[in-house]
């Protein structure tokens, strides 16, 4: 299995009863999972579901969330304004009252009159009830849940472009460490000549230097120029490499750790190289380590 990159991006929409929405969400590379949401007013209840949702598609990335609904025309209904209809009474029998005192004869007003007059009667939306309410959420957060399936694909897609660019920096890796094994100043026979050259120089600025003294030395010196060691572990590394890369696993901390070791070995073969050649070795191989090392800050 390739693996998975922390960069990715993905769109849906959905809709249910009057509403409308489209869900966005990006993602690029962290330390952990984290995600900030962009909601309307009012749905910040669902946030937490949201976040376990995100949790089951993807494992790590800094990603960021946007949700936009849109209502169609409402439900309407009619009702009275009670306080403007009392109002209106209140005018209206008062100017019977003023009327009547005057001797002039004033028709009620009848229902369809007062209906009539505006601001009386009022058109009001019909407000979703909490079980309304509850499926839309539950509508949403379904629709998150595409989209975080969405995201995670796109992120498989990058990743394959990833594992390429990974696998193949390895394999110069491990390339470059076998040219070290086999360039002649890292045998063992130009390691033995190099040492029993050291050794005699020693000799021949200290002639009284003790045998126990002189073994020392040799000894520092041995593990000086001895090369074997960090070939031997670079080795080892290179194998673990490709284990991580074929898991199909969140491998990206462990991946980060062991770019870490390689550096050190790389680091540890180019202070000890007695020789040109080994030394440019080196050098290419920390160039190769430090190109993986930025490639696998985006592994999951």
């Amino acid at each position: 299995m390739a693996l998975q990159s922390m960069t990715g991006f993905a769109r849906t929409e959905g809709s249910h009863g009057t509403y409308r929405w489209h869900w966005e969400i990006r993602s690029v590379n962290g330390k952990g999972l984290d995600c900030r949401f962009r909601l309307p007013s009012g749905y910040e209840g669902i946030e937490a579901t949201l976040r376990d949702t995100l949790a089951i598609a993807i494992k790590r990335g800094n990603c960021q969330a946007a949700l936009q609904m849109d209502k169609a025309t409402a439900e309407t209904t009619l009702r009275v304004n009670d306080t403007m209809l009392r109002d209106v009474l209140l005018a209206s029998k008062a100017v019977a009252t003023a009327a009547a005192e005057q001797g002039i004869e004033v028709t009620a007003p009848t229902t369809d009159g007062l209906l009539g007059i505006r601001g009386v009667l009022e058109t009001a939306e019909v407000e979703d009830d909490d079980a309304d309410q509850a499926a839309l959420e539950k509508a949403l957060i379904a629709s998150f849940g595409e989209v975080s399936a969405l995201l995670a694909a796109a992120r498989g897609d990058e990743g394959r472009k990833l594992d390429e660019i990974v696998v193949g920096q390895i394999n110069r890796i491990e390339a470059l460490t076998k040219e070290a094994a086999a360039c002649p100043a890292g045998t063992a026979e130009a390691f033995r000549a190099r040492l029993k050259e050291q050794v005699a120089e020693l000799l021949e600025a200290s002639p009284a230097l003790g045998e126990d003294r002189l073994a020392q030395e040799a000894a520092l010196l041995a593990t000086k120029a001895d090369v074997r060691e960090e070939l031997d572990r670079l080795t080892t590394h290179v194998a673990q490499a490709r284990e991580l890369a074929a898991s199909g696993e969140p491998v990206g901390r462990r991946f980060d750790f062991l770019t870490q070791e390689f550096n050190r070995e790389a680091n540890t073969l180019c202070a000890k190289a007695a020789d040109a050649e080994l030394t440019r070795i080196g050098l290419d191989l920390k160039a190769v380590i430090d190109q993986l090392k930025e490639q696998v800050q985006n592994v999951e």
